[in-house]
C-alpha cells in the first residue's frame, strides 16, 4: 500500500462520508484555480495547509514526500514563464513580466494541488469508488477503477520482490548488470501481471461474475455541521480575496 492509501485508511476523517470531504478539499482546489493568484492562491494554500496539519491529522514528513512530487511539476511549469524564445534579447532571454506570471502560476498550482492532497489524504478509494455508482457512473466504468486500483498494488509488490531477489543476487553491482536486472525486472512484472489478470478472471467467473462487482460500503452519512462549515470557510476565503486582492508586483 502507497504511504498516502494507508494515511487515508489512518486519517481522521475516514469515517466521514466523501461527499463532506470532497466539498473542503475540492472546492479549495477550484477557488485555487478561478481566484486571484494573489491574495487568493496564498490564502488557499495556507488555509489547506492549515487544515491538512491540524484538523485532518496528516503528518508534516508524509505530507511532504507526497506534495514533493507535483510541487516539483508546479516549480518546474513556472520556470518556463521566466523566459522567453526569440525577439529583440536573443534567441533566448528573460521574459518582461516572467517572474511576476511564473509565480503567480506557482502560487495557483500549488495551492490546487494541496486541495486535491486534502482529499486524498482524508479519502481511501475502496470508499470513494462503490459510492460513484449511486452518483450515475456506469458500474463496469467503476469495476474496472477497482481492479485496476487492486492490481496496482499487486503489481508494485511484485516489483519490489523482483528487486529485492536481484539484489541479493548481485544484480545491481555493475552498470551491465543493472541493465540485464531491469530487463528481467520488466519481463518478469509483465508475465505475472497477465497472471494475476487470468487468474482473477477464472476467479471472477467460478463465483458467477454477472458484469457489477458487489462491495461493503462503510455507512455514513453527510455531515450537514462539516458541510456548512466548508462552504463558510470556501466564502470567507473568497470575500477575504476581494478585500485585500492587490497586483504581484
Amino acid at each position: 500500500m502507497l504511504p498516502i492509501d494507508e494515511a487515508a485508511h489512518a486519517s481522521r476523517w475516514r469515517r466521514r462520508h466523501p461527499v463532506d470531504k470532497a466539498v473542503l478539499g475540492l472546492g479549495l482546489t477550484v477557488l485555487a484555480i478561478s481566484l486571484p493568484p494573489w491574495p487568493g492562491a496564498a490564502l488557499v494554500l495556507v488555509s489547506a495547509l492549515a487544515v491538512l496539519l491540524g484538523p485532518a491529522g496528516v503528518p508534516a514528513r508524509r505530507l511532504w514526500r507526497a506534495y514533493r512530487v507535483p510541487l516539483g511539476f508546479c516549480v518546474t511549469g513556472a520556470a518556463t514563464l521566466l523566459v522567453q524564445v526569440g525577439g529583440r534579447g536573443g534567441f533566448l532571454a528573460l521574459a518582461p513580466e516572467g517572474p511576476v506570471r511564473a509565480g503567480e502560476l506557482l502560487l495557483r498550482t500549488s495551492a490546487a494541488s494541496l486541495g486535491v492532497l486534502l482529499f486524498a489524504f482524508t479519502t481511501p478509494m475502496s470508499d470513494l469508488l462503490p459510492r460513484l455508482v449511486r452518483a450515475g457512473v456506469p458500474a463496469p466504468v467503476v469495476d474496472v477503477a477497482l481492479v485496476t486500483y487492486r492490481m496496482s498494488f499487486l503489481l508494485l509488490d511484485s516489483v519490489r520482490l523482483i528487486r529485492d531477489a536481484q539484489a541479493a543476487r548481485l544484480g545491481h553491482t555493475t552498470r551491465a548488470a543493472a541493465w540485464r536486472s531491469l530487463a528481467g525486472l520488466g519481463a518478469t512484472a509483465f508475465v505475472r501481471a497477465f497472471d494475476r489478470a487470468t487468474r482473477l478472471q477464472a476467479g471472477l467467473a467460478g463465483r458467477g461474475y454477472d458484469g457489477t462487482l458487489r462491495v461493503l460500503v462503510p455507512e455514513a452519512r453527510v455531515s450537514v455541521p462539516f458541510t456548512a462549515a466548508s462552504c463558510a470557510l470556501l466564502a470567507a476565503l473568497a470575500v477575504l480575496t476581494f478585500v485585500l486582492e492587490r497586483p504581484l508586483t
